[in-house]
């Protein structure tokens, strides 16, 4: 398949979800690009995919200033783990941070803020399988969080999480949506390759598919 009709099953996906649910706005669709070069990822510029994720800093600072110069309106999201000590290249670089989920995290977030004058848009992940292995806020501490965020100053726009492997994943969705709701957060980044229609149906806003749209790594 092409990245065109490949991009167009998601899409469809998408839509079906949607009217499955009855709602009229679709998810963003965030094309996940970590381990994939240029030349992976162009036809799928070509196609129209304007949002595109990364896991790491270090490749995204490599790939991604020529990718964006080639074709204005790119916006770029990371979505993996970020160290403090790369909050100020992250901040410089990347358009929405999908991973804020810890204090000291938000401190240097709102250093580099400072230093850039640039205030992208954020998401506290959720270890909402509180899963040992995984990064994320608990449940618990989320209140807490997203005040010491907003007294930083940083755009906290949703919660994302990633919920665990291998199991049925809308008991999750829905409880990220819950907890959301009872914060008053809008935004709500849950659903990839293997879940994101089910995402969609119960809610989310912001689905982040790699393999249903680049193939396997």
């Amino acid at each position: 398949m092409t990245a065109a009709h490949r991009l167009a099953d998601v899409q469809a996906g998408l839509d079906r979800a949607c009217r499955d649910a009855r709602r009229a706005d679709r998810p963003l669709l965030v094309a996940i690009s970590k381990t994939f070069d240029a030349d992976a990822i162009r036809p799928l510029i070509a196609a129209g995919q304007r949002h595109f994720g990364e896991n790491r800093v270090q490749e995204a600072q490599a790939k991604w200033p020529a990718l964006m110069a080639e074709t204005p309106g790119i916006v770029l999201h990371l979505v993996g783990q970020l160290q403090s000590n790369k909050a100020a290249d992250a901040v410089a670089l990347f358009d929405v941070i999908h991973s804020v989920d810890r204090p000291s995290l938000v401190t240097a977030l709102a250093k580099a803020q400072a230093a850039t004058g640039k205030r992208p848009a954020c998401y506290l992940q959720v270890n909402i399988g509180d899963e040992d292995q995984k990064g994320g806020c608990a449940i618990a501490d989320l209140p807490a969080l997203l005040a010491q965020s907003r007294e930083a100053g940083l755009n906290i726009v949703g919660l994302m999480c990633v919920p665990p492997a291998n199991v049925e994943p809308a008991p999750y969705f829905a409880l990220l949506a819950e907890h959301a709701k009872r914060l008053g957060l809008p935004g709500l980044s849950m659903g990839m390759s293997s879940d994101y229609e089910t995402a969609a149906l119960l809610g989310s806003t912001v689905v982040r598919v790699g393999s249903a749209l680049f193939g396997s790594r």
